[in-house]
């Protein structure tokens, strides 16, 4: 199969990248692991303006979707800006809502989402006992089995890897809004979409751990030249440059596709060339307490994660290898 992006698609990847570029993106992720959402809300409404959340909406509640290839593109330019905020988890709630088939609650909450009005938050206990940034989202949805609720608060956030990353516990209980074996079903949809999502953002961190890595062994001079010269950094940026080139048609096929098992290969693909990318930039940089003052720790801190969150490499590669 030969896929290649048309003009449309091009266009648009490009405008969200300059519309991120302009936006002090990382400043909004260190304000948003201080417990400071203001910036990180505010680059939230310029990228639903942009349509980003709207691509997982249908357009019968304001979206413009499902379109996976282009949610694929947008994430990846979120994962390669570092942008704070349960983005992700987002989409997720949106594919959720609509899967369960309830015309209601879809018309409650869809509409909202895609204009960037409801910054959104999942729990789905089969996968994780966190949400992510429900201290900071407009509505958390906590599915638990067939149950679906809307909790009620959140407590404070635990330890995390990444800092921006705010994982915390949602209270129990809360409003229910669905329930029967449609949720399940709704929440396996969900959780796939997650993972492309996921697997676009690893793909762009990857993608900005190694421009920041080339740029920096280009500058930094050793012996009276570039440490870029050395053989060995060649062949260490090689192998990074090659992991995030076989894992970019994985992902752009999932999201051609939309199944499962494609969704599997992709996210352990891309979230295995960005941990690659953030070893080799944190060793040609000089070790965790020099990047730590650098914005370039933003992506490190991300890459293991991202390759965890919504279907880890084993499970994702049990699913691969499911027959069913």
């Amino acid at each position: 199969m030969r896929f290649l992006l048309d003009d449309e698609q091009r266009d648009f990847a490009r405008a969200l990248d300059a519309m991120l570029t302009a936006s002090d993106a990382p400043g909004a992720a260190r304000a948003w692991s201080r417990g400071e959402p203001e910036p990180g809300r505010a680059l939230w409404a310029r990228i639903a303006e942009a349509g980003v959340f709207a691509l997982a909406v249908p357009e019968e509640f304001d979206g413009l979707g499902p379109l996976g290839v282009e949610l694929a593109l947008a994430f990846e330019a979120l994962g390669r800006h570092a942008v704070p905020g349960p983005a992700v988890e987002t989409v997720a709630t949106a594919v959720l809502l609509t899967e369960l088939g309830d015309a209601g609650l879809a018309k409650s909450w869809l509409p909202r989402i895609a204009s960037g009005q409801v910054v959104a938050t999942l729990r789905i206990h089969a996968n994780s006992p966190y949400a992510l940034d429900a201290d900071a989202a407009d509505a958390v949805f906590d599915l638990n089995d067939d149950e679906l609720r809307l909790a009620a608060g959140s407590g404070e956030p635990a330890p995390s890897l990444d800092p921006v990353r705010r994982l915390t516990l949602p209270e129990s209980g809360g409003e229910l809004l669905a329930t029967g074996t449609a949720v399940r079903s709704a929440a396996t949809r969900a959780s796939e979409w997650a993972a492309l999502a996921t697997a676009a953002q690893s793909l762009g961190v990857g993608r900005e751990l190694l421009a920041r890595t080339v740029a920096y062994v280009q500058q930094r001079r050793q012996f009276g030249v570039a440490i870029g010269s050395f053989q060995a950094v060649k062949h260490r940026l090689a192998d990074v440059l090659i992991a995030l080139e076989f894992a970019q048609p994985l992902l752009h096929a999932a999201a051609l596709s939309q199944d499962g098992r494609d969704i599997a290969m992709a996210k352990v693909a891309t979230g295995e060339a960005a941990c690659l990318a953030a070893r080799a930039a944190l060793q040609l940089h000089g070790a965790i307490g020099y990047t730590e003052e650098l914005d370039l720790s933003l992506w490190i801190r991300k890459a293991r994660p991202l390759r965890d969150a919504w279907g880890t490499p084993a499970a994702c590669r049990a699913r691969i290898l499911d027959a069913d």
